[in-house]
């Protein structure tokens, strides 16, 4: 099979619907919650917005370092949402977020 061939096969195979996010986007969002941690705090924004991190650890009695590192990592998923209230950051889901805590909930 030549290479042009494959790349004909690849491009055909049409597993992402037109207009509908890239796999390398879909793999930025899987990796965002490729943790436990990660999953309850997805989960736990998802039932309460608007959630400091304070919050977040003392719900999930965690270290506050440990739900801070998650949190960012969350935000650079495109997963979480942060705000600014004054010295306080409060957290809800993206609409992606939502999306892959439906997707969660299905397991």
């Amino acid at each position: 099979m030549s290479f042009g061939k494959r790349s004909n096969i690849r491009a055909n195979v049409g597993i992402l619907k037109k207009g509908s996010k890239n796999s390398r986007q879909l793999e930025r969002y899987f990796k965002g919650v490729a943790n436990h941690r990660r999953i309850e705090i997805v989960a736990l924004v998802a039932k309460q917005p608007g959630l400091s991190v304070d919050q977040i650890t003392q719900s999930l009695d965690c270290n506050f370092k440990v739900v801070s590192v998650h949190t960012h990592k969350l935000v650079q998923a495109g997963l979480l949402e942060k705000k600014h209230i004054g010295r306080t950051v409060i957290h809800s889901l993206s609409p992606y977020g939502k999306k892959i805590y439906q997707f969660i909930k299905t397991f």
